[in-house]
C-alpha cells in the first residue's frame, strides 16, 4: 500500500517513501502485529509497516498505571481504525512496588506475539547501549538491540518519527512517566546523554548506534568461536582463550536450565577453576553442581528440597 493510498501526499507521501527506504520491515504481505502505545515512535511503526505493504495488526498493552491509559488505548484503536488495520488490546497488571519498569516492560511482552514488531530507534539504540554499559553488561549487552525486521525503525531517528506524525496530521499519546526520573532509561535519554553530547560536542546516536554495531559483529565472531570448544572436556576448557572459555562456560550453564537466572562473571570463574583442577567442585545458584571426574566436567542438578 502507498502513502497515497493512505490518504497522505505532498509532503507526507514523501517523506514516508525516503523513511520506508532506511526501514527493515518484512516482505510485502507479511503478516505482522506491531506494539503501539499511541507516541510517535511506535505510531510512525504502524503507519510504514501498512505502507510496506505488510498485514498489519495494532496490539496495544494497558498497563493501567496512568489515569490516562484508558484514553490511551482509545487513541490507538482510533489510529487503527484510520488505517484499516485489525486492532488487539491486551490488559495487564503491574502492581506497585520495586523495579516497575522492568516488570512493566517484562508484563508488556508477556502479553504480545513473540514476533511482534516494535518501534525502536537508532535513539533507543544509543541509550541502550549506554544502559547496559551503567549495569557492566559485557560484549553481548553493548551490542544493544540487533536489528532486524521485528525492529524495523532501528536506522530511523526519533526526530524522524515525529516529523512523520506531524506531517500526517497524527495526534500522538504523550507519556508523562517518560519525564519519570525514577526510571534509568528517562534519566540516560534526558540527563546523561545530553551532558555526553555536550562534552564531545557532537550527535552521539549514530556514534553508539556504530559502535554497537562494531560489538555486535565481534561478538557474534566470538560466540561461533567457543561454540567449538567442548566445555566437558576439563582440559580442553582450561586451554582455551579466555574469552572464549568463559563464553562457552556461560552458554553450558545456561543451556542446562534455561529458566535460571544467567550465571554471573563469579560463577563462570568458579567453573574454570574446577577445568583447571584448581578446585574440586562449585556451585552454580540456580542450575547445579560442577564436578570434574576422569578429566570430564558435569553438573548435577540441586536436590529438589520438597522431593
Amino acid at each position: 500500500m502507498t502513502a497515497g493510498a493512505l490518504g497522505w501526499s505532498g509532503p507526507a507521501a514523501h517523506t514516508i517513501a525516503e523513511l520506508l527506504g532506511r526501514c527493515t520491515f518484512p516482505v510485502v504481505g507479511t503478516p505482522v502485529t506491531c506494539a503501539v502505545s499511541g507516541g510517535a515512535d511506535s505510531t510512525a511503526l504502524a503507519v510504514l509497516a501498512v505502507a510496506s505493504g505488510c498485514a498489519v495488526t495494532i496490539a496495544h498493552v494497558d498497563h493501567g498505571l496512568r489515569p490516562t491509559s484508558a484514553a490511551d488505548a482509545a487513541a490507538v484503536a482510533q489510529l487503527a481504525a484510520q488505517l484499516g488495520v485489525p486492532y488487539t488490546l491486551h490488559t495487564v497488571h503491574v502492581g506497585a512496588g520495586p523495579n516497575l519498569e522492568a516488570r512493566a516492560r517484562a508484563a508488556r511482552y508477556g502479553a504480545l506475539p513473540a514476533d511482534v514488531l516494535t518501534g525502536h530507534t537508532a535513539d533507543d539504540q544509543a541509550e541502550t547501549m549506554l544502559i547496559n554499559l551503567l549495569r557492566g553488561a559485557a560484549t553481548s549487552g553493548l551490542a544493544a538491540m540487533r536489528p532486524g525486521p521485528q525492529r524495523p525503525l532501528l536506522n530511523l531517528r526519533r526526530a524522524d518519527t515525529e516529523a512523520l506524525c506531524a506531517l500526517a496530521g497524527l495526534a500522538v499519546v504523550h507519556d508523562e512517566t517518560n519525564a519519570d526520573s525514577r526510571f534509568v532509561r528517562n534519566r540516560v535519554r534526558h540527563e546523561v546523554l545530553p551532558l555526553l553530547i555536550d562534552v564531545a560536542q557532537r550527535d552521539l546516536a549514530p556514534v553508539l548506534a556504530r559502535q554497537a554495531a562494531h560489538l555486535r559483529a565481534d561478538d557474534d565472531l566470538l560466540q561461533q568461536l567457543a561454540a567449538t570448544i567442548d566445555v566437558t572436556d576439563a582440559p580442553a576448557l582450561a586451554a582455551a582463550p579466555l574469552p572464549l572459555a568463559r563464553r562457552a562456560v556461560r552458554a553450558w550453564l545456561a543451556a542446562h536450565e534455561p529458566e535460571a537466572h544467567p550465571p554471573d562473571s563469579a560463577a563462570v570463574d568458579r567453573v574454570l577453576d574446577v577445568a583447571a583442577g584448581r578446585s574440586l567442585a562449585c556451585e552454580v545458584a540456580g542450575i547445579g553442581r560442577v564436578e570434574r571426574h576422569r578429566q570430564q566436567l558435569s553438573i548435577s542438578s540441586f536436590p529438589d528440597a520438597f522431593a
